[in-house]
């Protein structure tokens, strides 16, 4: 029996962004690729910023789900998801498809900002802070129950509020 094509959740350029022979857009690992499909190409910069695209909108929907649910660390935790996602398809746009596995926005968004039609603000970068510390939060489990009961419902819905309106000035910037 042979390998199973393995699908891929998260989008890292290392796991290689490809077609498969069908021309269905999917994510699976370059080796498998290699050995199973007959025509693979690599995603243009255009497609790697689509699939980020479509990402960051599912966590941004997801974290409405969580606030709907009374998941308040996790509304906070999607809100950085979708916006670090957006902003890593928008590397792939200015700078290459070489997208940085880190996961700080600030970091990220630096790496082009001089390429960017406007500035960032401070207020942006000290959103992208804060939510950075939520991605951590979200990692370790001591943190996680501690940050927890640092979020309620109403600085959950503050910071998707301000999420959402960063994501819509963020679509704005792309080339």
């Amino acid at each position: 029996m042979p390998l199973r094509l393995v699908q891929v959740a998260a989008v890292e350029y290392r796991a290689g962004l490809v077609y498969n022979k069908c021309g269905s857009k999917t994510l699976i690992y370059m080796l498998f690729a290699h050995f199973y499909c007959k025509k693979v190409r690599t995603m243009n910069a255009q497609e790697k910023y689509e699939y980020w695209l479509d990402a960051a909108r599912y966590d941004l929907d997801t974290a409405d789900a969580m606030l709907l649910s009374g998941r308040w660390l996790y509304v906070v935790f999607m809100c950085q998801q979708a916006i670090e996602k957006l902003v890593k398809g928008l590397y792939t746009l200015y700078v290459d498809d070489n997208v940085p596995h880190i996961h700080a926005i600030s970091q990220i968004i630096r790496k082009f900002e001089d390429k960017l039609p406007e500035p960032v603000s401070d207020n942006r970068y000290e959103l992208f802070n804060e939510l950075t510390a939520f991605y951590i939060g979200g990692r370790y489990t001591d943190y996680k129950k501690k940050m927890s009961e640092t979020i309620n419902e109403k600085e959950a819905e503050i910071y998707l509020k301000r999420a959402k309106e960063t994501f819509s000035w963020l679509l704005t910037l792309k080339p």
